[in-house]
């Protein structure tokens, strides 16, 4: 049993969430460190990510009463009747799935999510309720993507309980809809897949289209990544990343009146050609009033043009042009040998992903000063890059640094604190994603 796992059973025994004696299958999903790609998996490019060494765990038992319970940590337990699951009729819609849990009780959706999900797309019929007990070491709130672990836990041992079979990537999909549609948060399929499939000795590459697997891409021996929580709280679901994410479908769509996007992704336009021939044709700004008068919608089915807002449209077609782009030569660089020079390109790469997370709007303080202080100790402290991860608004940053610097990134949590009176989290090391794990029964 390893330590993390033993943590969770003892958890369960000691604080009675099951009656003693009785069997349940857990499954275990571990956070993500974005990388490279970020906020471009939703425009087709490639992603680049790393399972963290924290995780959620999820624990599930049938039980008698026609009803969902759901527990996690610190939070007030939620009931959920099985017939508000529409498990007669096929299923809710999701509109009313997530008008169920808009108003107080958002932390539930990231659950109960995966129960609509899978009546509504894999007809599951339950005959008896359910026990959901959480808990988790991924925090929330610094981009490490908590939700897809939260969600990709659950699933997993859900759909084991259920006797549902899923194929792993559709498994990762379904986790995704169940964000996306329940809990309302427009994120790309990139968390989930790296929650399920991730190994700990590997990058995971995604091209995101929609989920394509590449070969994983193990990280020499002589670097390391690291993880530093900027204190600045992350939230995929606020309206700087839902700006940005439908500021990139609105350029996109104006794109599409001057020349054919293949297939419908704007990670598959080259550099070249937006610079010399298609940025012409982008406001810098545009407001939504005009961009629906003009082009009536986008194509992104997760997030809504509002007539109000302001889009940076430009910066945010931009973003996953050229990111895609840097993913594709990290990835190459990381399979080159190992030297300096190596460092000093992918760091230079990662510096240039988070100048592009500032100009779309989705940096902040915080990070800026993060990323500043690696690039002020520098080769010298051992410390090649840095960057924004996920989300961005907050939340926090991927170090790149020689696999010995850990020295360096405590010097660098020391100076941050002096300066802003916060000590950020260091994520450290990895772990295997939940498809390795798999699911155990565990006797209590």
């Amino acid at each position: 049993m390893t330590a993390d796992l033993a943590w969770f059973v003892d958890l369960l025994r000691a604080e009675r969430l099951f009656e003693c004696g009785a069997s349940v299958v857990v499954s275990r999903a571990p956070g993500r460190l974005d990388v490279m790609g970020g906020i471009a998996d939703y425009s087709g490019s490639l992603v680049l990510e790393r399972p963290i060494a924290e995780a959620t765990f999820a624990a599930v038992q049938l039980i008698d009463r026609p009803e969902v319970q759901i527990v996690s940590r610190g939070r007030q337990p939620y009931t959920l009747p099985l017939h508000s699951l529409g498990v007669d009729g096929g299923g809710v819609s999701y509109e009313d799935a997530r008008q169920m849990f808009a108003h107080g009780d958002q932390w539930v959706a990231y659950v109960a999510g995966v129960m609509f999900v899978l009546v509504r797309e894999r007809g599951a019929r339950l005959t008896s309720g359910l026990r959901i007990v959480i808990a988790s070491r991924v925090p929330e709130g610094m981009g490490v993507s908590s939700s897809a672990a939260v969600e990709t836990a659950t699933m997993f041992a859900v759909a084991s309980v259920l006797g549902i079979r899923v194929p792993l990537r559709t498994l990762a999909r379904l986790c995704q809809k169940a964000e996306n549609l329940v809990a309302g948060a427009p994120c790309g399929v990139m968390d989930q897949m790296t929650c399920l499939l991730g190994d700990e000795h590997s990058l995971l590459a995604l091209l995101c289209q929609p989920a394509q697997l590449e070969p994983p891409v193990p990280i020499p021996e002589t670097i390391e990544f690291w993880g530093l929580d900027s204190g600045e709280r992350h939230a995929v679901a606020g309206f700087d990343y839902g700006a940005v994410r439908a500021a990139a479908f609105m350029g996109l769509r104006i794109l599409c009146e001057h020349a054919p996007v293949p297939g419908g992704y704007l990670a598959n336009i080259t550099p070249a050609e937006f610079e010399h021939r298609l940025a012409r044709h982008l406001p810098e700004q545009m407001s939504g009033d005009e961009f629906l008068r003009r082009y009536g919608r986008t194509m992104d089915t997760v997030t809504r043009v509002e007539p109000h807002g302001r889009y940076p449209v430009r910066a945010a077609t931009a973003y996953p042009i050229f990111e895609c782009k840097r993913a594709e030569m990290f990835r190459w660089l990381l399979r080159r040998p190992s030297g300096e020079r190596r460092n000093a390109r992918l760091g230079s790469l990662m510096y240039d992903s988070h100048a592009g997370y500032g100009a779309c709007g989705l940096g902040s303080s915080g990070t800026d000063r993060l990323v500043a202080l690696v690039r002020a100790a520098g080769p010298a402290a051992g410390l090649y890059g840095a960057r924004i991860t996920g989300g961005g608004s907050g939340g926090t940053v991927a170090v790149l640094g020689r696999r010995d610097a850990s020295g360096a990134i405590a010097d660098i949590v020391d100076a941050y604190e002096r300066e802003t009176g916060y000590r950020p989290r260091v994520f450290a090391g990895s772990s295997p994603g939940a498809a390795a794990f798999g699911s155990r029964s565990i006797t209590l």
